[in-house]
């Protein structure tokens, strides 16, 4: 009797603790479930039971075919040599990387601008464009990172200095008196020269490409203009100085010798070959013009005046157009036109290089 009473307890016992274990595995999944993100969880990746042997109920298998790994980017390190064999430069560079566009007819789209002197990039592997820029230097070509490996791209500009020094009458030429625009060789269709830069102001270091420039310099706001070219050498400074030859003239209309300027007069300056020199309105207009002979017509009131002049080197003028009178005369209104050519014109340069 008592061994059949020890056998039903132990019965009764077994179902007791069954539902037990099975509770407390359901909690233990549903804490799972909670730390992870609850039962939507989802990791992204495509989750397959590999077919074959059973596996246990709480083993996944995840297939990977290799594409899924992130691919991983480049360095680029970037600097910029003045020559092949020169130094470094460390400083005044302007970085810029442009990455092409998978449509064919997109333009480049600039994603990074530095300006260090060795800037670091991290970027995507890939082909980019980078340019240079030093000063007017420049130089811009392609490159190609590739995953997971430091690249560093060194640029060779060839670049050069030049530097302008204008003179008027032996003297250092007034501070704001004189501009020069640089022209490249290269030419178009029309044999016209490629401008580089224009409004240009001596005593300044440029930097430039290495190469043969034709540089216009301008003393005043008329003609009085030499032109020429100079050679940049790389690595080097070139000193260019260059010696004016011009007069100033100074124009007043008036009802008699002596007498007060007229408001309001338009002026045009004619070249001994009829072309137009300058244009101007005023009582009292001055101008730097070349040595030589000129002709200025002066318009007023619907009546027009004229009187021919001379300038001379280093000389300063008063022309007195009289709008009655003596020295006066009815101008032909003709429509000449054009402008002084700087080949008509001597220029004095010289250039140095150390």
């Amino acid at each position: 009797m008592r061994q059949m009473v020890h056998a039903i307890i132990a019965a009764l016992a077994v179902v007791i603790v069954l539902p037990q274990t099975a509770l407390a595995q359901d909690a233990a999944q549903e804490a799972l479930q909670d730390m992870m993100g609850g039962p939507g969880w989802d990791t992204g990746v495509e989750v397959k039971k590999t077919p074959g042997a059973a596996k246990p109920s709480n083993t996944t298998v995840i297939e990977r075919d290799g594409k899924s790994a992130a691919v991983g980017g480049g360095q680029l390190k970037l600097v910029a040599l003045l020559t092949a064999d020169g130094q470094q430069i460390d400083q005044g560079l302007v970085w810029r990387v442009y990455q092409e566009s998978s449509e064919p007819q997109a333009k480049a789209k600039l994603i990074a601008e530095k300006r260090e002197a060795a800037p670091v990039l991290k970027l995507p592997p890939g082909d980019y464009t980078v340019n240079a820029s030093f000063g007017r230097a420049h130089i811009t070509r392609k490159v190609t990172l590739k995953p997971d490996a430091p690249s560093l791209e060194q640029f060779v500009l060839n670049a050069g200095g030049l530097r302008v020094t204008a003179l008027v009458g032996g003297h250092k030429a007034p501070d704001g008196m004189v501009t020069y625009a640089l022209f490249s060789d290269d030419r178009d269709q029309s044999e016209n020269r490629t401008p580089v830069m224009s409004g240009a102001k001596p005593n300044l270091i440029m930097r430039l490409n290495a190469g043969i420039y034709r540089l216009v310099s301008t003393y005043g706001d008329a003609n009085a203009r030499i032109e020429a070219d100079v050679t940049v050498e790389a690595g080097k400074l070139t000193e260019a100085s260059i010696t004016h030859a011009a007069g100033k003239a100074t124009f007043r209309l008036v009802t008699r010798a002596g007498g007060e300027a007229l408001p309001d007069t338009h002026w045009t300056v004619y070249a001994a070959n009829g072309d137009v020199v300058k244009d101007s309105v005023g009582a009292l207009p001055t101008h730097v013009l070349a040595p030589g002979s000129y002709t200025v017509v002066a318009k007023w009131s619907g009546l027009s005046f004229k009187r021919a002049f001379q300038v001379t080197d280093g000389a300063t003028a008063t022309v007195e157009v009289v709008k009655e009178g003596a020295g006066a005369a009815a101008a032909d209104d003709g429509d000449s036109t054009g402008g002084i050519s700087a080949d008509d014109l001597a220029p004095s340069l010289k250039i140095k290089n150390p």
